[in-house]
């Protein structure tokens, strides 16, 4: 019966019914995006995985019909990574990269559709530069991590696999790896998964809640109609429940259908750089059946609860009268117990194994629905004691007086949000120096280094490099190695070659021209150069280890002009001991057994001076490896997690700006004969505007304030948890609260149209 008056019973009950199922349909379409991204993540890994390509192997493997020569061009457009590979079939059966039909012939690539369509933009002229390729086809999604991945493959004939280019150029007869990694997440980036996910889906679930008790109070009182004509008050109760069940139910098909369209919108946007291909996204089916299940049973339930101090009687709901004060006891229980679950784990930091994630999921969702529990309470005890104040003050606070709960309802899915974003912000920022790591690089003598291929003379590609525009210096130095013999030698030194100025930013010398070599016996991590540099020591320059590079080393006798000097640290950081030598002074055979670096000054006020660098470093050899320098290193998984973070938040933020504009309206509908009745006894519209905002501020005055004070108090406890010492970012703290304020205040705005078209004296018209 109640069922049948939720769809039967006219616009009216239609309106209803919408507004709860979109409420409800929001928060399912995004527990269906969550119960989707372990699908979609292993996804991406698996393509990942299946187009891996680097084995580093420290012998070369043989050539074969079945091989192939792939050398890694990766690059950079401004902050954008792009994925590059040039290939050299060696034989007919040559493996395909994953997402190819067939290998680009010399001088042509193909690409990913979001690269394809850089480059055709005015803004991808500078990366067309680099590429001197001609386009011939796109990469299939099969090869993609993502839609907007940046990816290409290029048709080469140039390539020569050595042990000096494992690691760029490689000689593969396969695509990917089977075996599994054998790197684990640390205990602290496991509690940071943790929290993430309650701390996002935690709103979802006060919103849902919250939709199902939309319309409540005319819904009583067509109850008291029904006892008039004879049902009982469990008969109302489970007629009640019908309604709420129709509602959550055709909430459950408006969610699929946001899914559904989300889903296939998912590859066309990109969030904080994440994407993923509509395939990904695949619910698991076990966690869509809970969805289904769980939905509509807490609709029910909720709806039995919220009914548990209502007195429905044939002549109207006693909950007109003025209602019993709130207990407070029972309210401190939620968010105590929660602290209970977590105390155990203080101080267990990460040298402790991992975190009991049951303790922890539990321990985080009561805090979190403590604040829903403690807020109706504060609101009710704070606007109790609030009297005196203009017209519009006054209506806000009675109404607020007469119906702090449903005030609190809506307020309490953004306090849940900001609490857990609070939390997770003092958490992040607390082990955020354990991630992040101060750079070596000094980016007062460089600002940017080139690895240059071993075919590429030093000398023409400082000449490149010098000339490209913003380029104010260059320092080049080239590292081996010396041994004491010829294969596996005992004791081994560190060879670095360039001209006087170049060897001066690597060593303190007395004087210097070209001839010259030195050796610099006191560097951090040297140790055999003091046995080494005895004059008439006969040394090997590229010794061999194994089999590898057998027959190459190259003979070198200690001179007599031999000098010594002081370590310095080079550019980079590194403090290079072992033997310095000047360009005439090194062996003209040894010079192909050196690997150079070129470390860059830039003149910062020219623009794209990046860009400039990576496409003169392209022009030399498409191997040439670009890094530019930063004064901080993060870890990839934790960039990682802040990332889904930011993504996750976003997602929540746009719920939670659809669910309160709902309920918003709803509570707008629920009073719009008492609003068309003030306006006919000539109140002012821009009162009653005013009234309506009053009535929305104050509760999310409060609940923002609870917030804080609860997600200080569970940062607090996570970070003592990680063994952290506790700190407070107030401007995160404000941004967080600012933001959820924000969001009211963009609802509000978004609720006057429909406020202004409700106030007029025709809404006290009925049928």
């Amino acid at each position: 019966m109640g069922a049948k008056f939720a769809v039967t019973g006219g616009r009216e009950a239609w309106v209803r019914v919408l507004l709860t199922a979109v409420g409800v349909g929001l928060g399912v379409s995004l527990l269906l995006l969550t119960t989707a991204i372990p699908s979609a993540l292993a996804s991406r890994h698996d393509r990942e995985r299946d187009r891996n390509d680097v084995t580093y192997q420290s012998v070369v493997q043989k050539k074969s019909d079945r091989t192939l020569l792939i050398g890694i061009t990766d690059t950079t457009f401004h902050d954008l990574d792009v994925r590059g590979r040039v290939l050299q079939p060696e034989g007919a059966r040559a493996p395909l990269p994953p997402g190819v039909k067939k290998f680009p012939a010399v001088g042509d690539m193909l690409v990913s559709p979001a690269l394809d369509r850089l480059l055709k933009s005015s803004d991808g002229k500078l990366l067309r530069e680099r590429l001197p390729y001609r386009v011939t086809g796109t990469i299939a999604d099969v090869g993609l991590v993502d839609p907007h991945e940046l990816a290409f493959y290029a048709g080469t004939k140039d390539l020569t696999a050595t042990t000096h280019t494992t690691g760029r150029v490689e000689r593969i007869d396969s695509f990917g790896s089977s075996g599994q990694s054998g790197e684990t997440m640390d205990p602290v980036l496991l509690l940071l998964v943790l929290i993430v996910f309650v701390v996002l889906l935690m709103p979802v679930g006060v919103f849902i809640a919250a939709a199902v008790r939309f319309g409540g109070e005319r819904r009583d009182r067509r109850l008291a109609a029904l006892r008039l004509v004879g049902a009982d008050g469990r008969m109302t109760r489970r007629i009640a429940a019908g309604e709420a069940l129709a509602g959550a139910l055709v909430g459950l098909l408006l969610g699929a259908g946001f899914f559904l369209i989300g889903r296939q919108l998912a590859g066309m946007i990109s969030v904080f750089r994440m994407s993923v291909f509509p395939s990904d996204l695949n619910p698991a089916p076990a966690l869509v059946a809970l969805v289904a299940v769980a939905v509509p049973a807490a609709a029910v339930a909720v709806t039995l609860f919220a009914l548990r101090g209502v007195v429905i009687e044939p002549l109207g709901v006693v909950r007109t009268a003025r209602p019993s004060r709130r207990r407070l006891w029972w309210r401190l229980l939620l968010p105590l117990a929660g602290l209970a679950m977590l105390y155990p784990m203080i101080g267990q930091g990460r040298s402790n194994g991992n975190f009991n994630e049951y303790l922890v999921i539990g321990g985080v969702m009561l805090l979190l629905v403590g604040i829903t529990a403690l807020l109706p309470w504060v609101v009710e005890a704070v606007v109790n004691r609030l009297n005196s104040g203009g017209v519009a003050w006054q209506l806000a606070i009675r109404r607020l007086q007469l119906s702090s709960g449903s005030a609190a309802r809506m307020v309490n899915g953004i306090a849940v949000a900001v609490a857990g974003a609070i939390a997770l912000q003092m958490l992040f920022a607390g082990v955020d120096g354990d991630y992040t790591k101060a750079s070596r690089n000094d980016l007062s003598r460089a600002q940017m280094s080139i690895r240059v291929p071993d075919k590429v003379p030093m000398s023409e590609a400082v000449r490149q490099l010098s000339a490209t525009r913003g380029v104010t210096r260059t320092t080049a130095l080239s590292t081996g190695q010396v041994g004491d013999g010829r294969n596996e030698p005992e004791h081994q030194a560190t060879v670095t070659v360039g001209d006087c100025a170049a060897l001066r930013e690597a060593a303190k010398l007395p004087s210097c021209k070209d001839g010259d070599v030195f050796a610099v016996e006191n560097a951090q991590w040297d140790t055999y150069t003091s046995t080494l540099d005895k004059v008439g020591n006969k040394l090997y320059i590229d010794p061999s280890y194994g089999a590898s590079n057998k027959g190459k080393e190259v003979a070198w006798t200690v001179p007599k002009g031999i000098r010594t000097a002081d370590s310095r640290e080079d550019p980079s950081g590194d403090e290079r001991g072992g033997f310095l030598f000047t360009p005439g002074a090194l062996p003209a055979k040894a010079a192909s057994t050196v690997y150079g670096s070129v470390y860059l000054q830039l003149d910062e006020s020219v623009p794209e001076v990046r860009e400039l660098v990576r496409n003169s470093a392209a022009k030399l050899d498409p191997l040439a490896d670009p890094e530019n320098w930063t004064a901080t290193t993060q870890s990839q998984k934790f960039t990682s997690i802040r990332t889904g973070l930011f993504v996750g938040a976003t997602c929540v933020l746009i719920l939670i700006g659809a669910s309160l504009l709902v309920s918003q309206l709803e509570q707008l509908r629920e009073r719009k004969k008492l609003l068309s009745s003030l306006v006919a006894f000539g109140t002012r519209r821009r009162t009653l505007s005013l009234s309506v905002l009053w009535q929305t501020a104050i509760p999310i005055a409060l609940g923002l304030l609870l917030a804080s004070i609860v997600g200080l108090t569970l940062g607090a406890v996570l970070l003592k948890m990680t063994a952290t010492p506790v700190g407070v970012d107030w401007a995160s703290v404000l941004s967080m609260t600012g933001i959820g304020a924000g969001v009211v205040v963009l609802v509000t705005l978004l609720s006057l149209p429909p406020l202004i078209r409700l106030m007029r004296p025709d809404g006290l018209r009925t049928e």
